[in-house]
């Protein structure tokens, strides 16, 4: 059985009180034996002594057994002893103990121990358990001197039953006192172990909870004591250990809000090449779900160039920076700049800078030089030519003058409607063209639109019909960039279809919102090139737009302003068949 503190200290208490209780009635009983013992020996040798000297006075011839006997037993009776007086030769010649009759059956005394030192030394001494009496007795014997001739010794005896009497009574005594200390003890102990207990326990379940993570317990014991002391400096240690923690748990939540909010991805590596952390912008450049930490780098991502990158940078000791190339579900553009931290072998700190979109924007832009530098080469080498051609060889000629001064205006016209372009989608990107959005029905402004261009689509011999809808609930747009988008989409139906072509302009609500829809049945558009298609100088047919005078501008001009209004919009064409476009424009709230 496991025995707790209170029994413990009850244990010790009880052990400690018996052993000191055991030691004292050992030095005790010992002490008390000695001194009980000294006063009877000192008692038997003053009364042995005198009757030695009245025997020494005995008028008895040594062969008068009777009279040896009878003044034995006159000595015994007076000193209150057992008196014996023994031959030198160890006969006993009378003994207060033992009748006349019975003498001759007594053993040799000869070689008593006290008798034969008292022969030899002239004084003798034992403690024995006595044959004749069978009770345990001090023997002291002396010389017995007549007329100057050694006869025999006088020897006395006196029962120890006294001394054996005291001593029990002292060893109950002690025995009943150490009893008695003992349950004191024990009840002393108990209390006390009870009070220690208590303040153990509570230090105890207090520490357990502090391990738990119960930051605010504390075990309030107080006292002078050691245990008071203890309680004292477990708060102040609970209390500096909770500053510790939640000072600990600030700068852990703050490193985890600014890895989480960085738009760039963060790698930390152990001293022994094991991930501990990767911030989200990291898992989603390397397309990581799941738990990595603790793991590889080249088990957590199957990206052998960065893996390789990290393991060089580690290996090397030296900040590296590195733009590579992510594979996957999507290709990324990365700068990588890892940095070793101190140790042996050193630990590591990669930073991803995602370059996808900037690339990509670069591309953009330099396709967009392009692509401008292009659109205005043509109409202003038309324009110089006929500028040249005017003022030399046509200068002369009038119908050659009407004819580059026609060339000289539609390309100028080109260029216009170009930079026009160019300047709306600009002012649309940069959020410099206002809109103005507010609750708009829009049949009106379909009908408006299509009224406006009916007349170029009878020129080209192209119907333009409304499809009938039921009543629209109004959506949230600028009119003005809704009349744009109609105008734009339309104009490109005019422009592209064939000659008996049919353009169908409609609206219908789908799914909370309206969807405005440009559909004709012209010849279609392949579909590699539908992804592209609302691209800046994006054509399908790039000869063919230019005799109709368009930028390439428009469609992109038509995205921009749809997602201006929260909005979208996509097209859906097969080839022979024709193309729908579809404007998605939200609900008024």
């Amino acid at each position: 059985m496991k025995l707790g503190l209170r029994g413990k200290l009850l244990l010790g208490a009880l052990a400690l009180v018996g052993v000191g209780q055991l030691a004292a009635q050992t030095y005790l009983s010992r002490a008390l034996e000695r001194r009980l013992f000294a006063q009877a020996h000192a008692d038997l040798a003053v009364r042995v002594h005198l009757a030695a000297v009245v025997a020494e006075r005995s008028p008895y011839p040594v062969d008068d057994r009777a009279g040896w006997d009878a003044l034995a037993d006159d000595l015994g009776r007076r000193g209150q002893l057992r008196v014996t007086i023994v031959r030198a030769d160890g006969a006993v010649l009378g003994d207060s103990e033992v009748a006349l009759a019975a003498l001759d059956k007594l053993e040799n005394h000869r070689e008593r121990p006290e008798v034969r030192a008292a022969l030899d030394q002239g004084e003798g001494e034992a403690t024995r358990l006595s044959v004749t009496v069978q009770r345990r007795m001090l023997y002291l014997a002396t010389p017995l001197r007549v007329g100057g001739r050694l006869l025999g010794v006088v020897r006395g005896a006196r029962a120890l039953d006294s001394v054996e009497a005291a001593m029990a009574e002292l060893r109950a005594s002690l025995l009943w006192a150490g009893l008695l200390a003992i349950g004191v003890a024990a009840v002393v102990a108990s209390a006390f172990g009870r009070r220690v207990a208590m303040k153990l326990d509570t230090l105890t379940r207090a520490a357990r909870r502090l391990t738990a993570g119960e930051l605010d317990v504390r075990t309030r014991v107080s006292g002078g004591d050691e245990l008071g002391q203890l309680g004292s400096a477990f708060d102040q240690l609970a209390t500096n250990l909770t500053s510790a923690i939640r000072a600990l748990e600030g700068e852990r939540d703050l490193m985890g809000g600014v890895l989480g909010a960085m738009q760039e991805g963060v790698l930390v590596l152990e001293s022994d090449g094991r991930i501990r952390i990767l911030n989200p912008a990291a898992r989603d450049l390397l397309e990581i779900s799941g738990t990595v930490s603790g793991r590889l780098p080249l088990e957590a991502f199957r990206q052998a160039e960065l893996a390789d990158l990290i393991d060089r940078a580690r290996k090397v000791g030296q900040p590296t920076s590195v733009e590579i190339e992510l594979g996957g579900a999507r290709v990324r553009r990365v700068l990588v700049h890892a940095v070793p931290f101190p140790g042996s072998p050193p630990g590591l700190l990669a930073v991803f800078v995602d370059l996808t979109e900037l690339r990509r924007l670069e591309s953009v832009r330099r396709d967009f030089v392009t692509n401008v530098s292009h659109e205005l080469r043509t109409p202003v080498a038309a324009i110089l030519s006929a500028a040249e051609t005017l003022r030399g060889p046509a200068a002369s000629d009038p119908a050659a003058q009407d004819r580059f001064t026609l060339i000289l205006q539609r390309n100028a016209e080109r260029l216009g409607r170009l930079i026009e372009d160019l300047l709306d989608l600009s002012r649309i990107e940069s959020r410099q063209y206002r809109l103005e959005l507010s609750p708009l029905e829009v049949a009106p402004v379909i009908e408006q639109t299509v009224a406006l261009l009916r007349p170029r689509a009878e020129d080209r011999k192209i119907e333009v019909r409304l499809r009938p809808s039921n009543p629209l609930p109004r959506v949230r747009a600028d009119q003005r960039a809704l009349e744009q988008i109609l105008t734009n989409l339309i104009d490109n139906a005019i422009k592209y279809c064939p000659e008996g072509s049919t353009i169908e302009v409609g609206a219908a609500e789908r799914a909370g919102v309206v969807v405005v829809s440009v559909a004709d049945d012209g010849p279609g558009i392949e579909p590699r090139h539908l992804p592209r298609l609302f691209e800046r100088f994006y054509r399908v047919d790039p000869g063919r737009s230019r005799a109709m005078g368009g930028t390439g501008l428009g469609l992109a001009i038509v995205k921009h302003l749809a997602e201006a209004m929260d909005g979208r919009v996509e097209v859906q064409s097969t080839v022979g068949q024709g193309t729908r476009f579809l404007l998605s424009l939200p609900r008024a709230g």
